[in-house]
C-alpha cells in the first residue's frame, strides 16, 4: 500500500477511485453470477453425457462375447477430426462443439459376421460422445479458470480496496479538519494578541 498523503488531492484521488471501485464491483459480481450459472449447465450437461457415454460402453460390452472371432473392429472405424467453433460465455472465449469426422474403413458384408454392422454403428456414437465430453471438459476447465479470477477480484474490491480507500478518506478527513480547526485557533488568538498589542 502506498503512502497517503494527507492533502485535499489525495482526498479527491481515494474518493476517485472508492468511485471507480464501487461502479467495477457490480460488473465483477453479475459475471460471477453468470459464470456460476453456466458452470452448472455445462457440469449438468457433462453428466447427462457421461450417462450416454456408460451406456454406450454397456452396449459394447454385449459385443465383446462375440470378439472371440478376430475381426479387428478398432481398425473399422477411427476419430479422424473434432470440429469445434468459437464461442463466448461472460467475456470467456471457449471451444463449442459441432461434429466429429469419423473415417470409416470399407470391409467386405460377406466376410464380416452379422454384428459388425451394428458394433461399427455403435463405436461411432461412443466415439462422438467422447469427443463432444472432451470438449465440455475443456470448457468447464477454461470457465473455472476465468471464475477463480474474478472471485479473486471480488474478493480484492470488496475486503482491500473499498475498506482501504474509505479508511484513507476518513484519516484524510479528520486530518484535515484538525488542520483547519488549528488555523481557526490561531487566527483567534493572533487577533487577541493584536488587539492587546494595540491597546498597550
Amino acid at each position: 500500500m502506498a503512502k497517503v498523503r494527507l492533502t485535499k488531492n489525495d482526498l479527491k484521488t481515494q474518493r476517485d477511485a472508492l468511485k471507480r471501485f464501487k461502479r467495477f464491483l457490480p460488473t465483477l459480481e453479475l459475471k460471477k453470477k453468470q459464470l456460476i450459472q453456466e458452470i452448472k449447465k455445462i457440469e449438468d450437461m457433462a453428466i447427462e453425457l457421461d450417462q450416454h457415454i456408460q451406456q454406450g460402453r454397456d452396449r459394447m460390452a454385449r459385443f465383446a462375447r462375440l470378439l472371440s472371432e478376430e475381426v479387428g473392429l478398432l481398425d473399422l472405424v477411427r476419430l479422424k477430426q473434432v470440429l469445434t467453433r468459437p464461442g463466448n460465455i461472460a467475456g470467456v472465449p471457449i471451444p463449442l462443439f459441432v461434429d466429429t469426422e469419423i473415417e470409416l474403413n470399407h470391409y467386405n458384408l460377406f466376410e464380416m459376421p452379422l454384428w459388425v454392422d451394428a458394433a461399427v454403428e455403435q463405436i461411432v456414437k461412443l466415439l462422438h460422445a467422447l469427443a463432444e465430453r472432451g470438449i465440455i471438459e475443456q470448457q468447464l476447465v477454461l470457465l473455472r479458470r476465468e471464475l477463480k479470477t474474478t472471485i479473486q477480484r471480488v474478493n480484492l474490491f470488496e475486503k482491500i480496496k473499498i475498506p482501504e480507500c474509505k479508511n484513507n478518506i476518513r484519516r484524510i478527513q479528520i486530518y484535515l479538519g484538525d488542520q483547519q480547526t488549528n488555523s481557526v485557533v490561531r487566527g483567534k488568538i493572533s487577533k487577541v494578541k493584536l488587539c492587546r498589542a494595540a491597546a498597550t
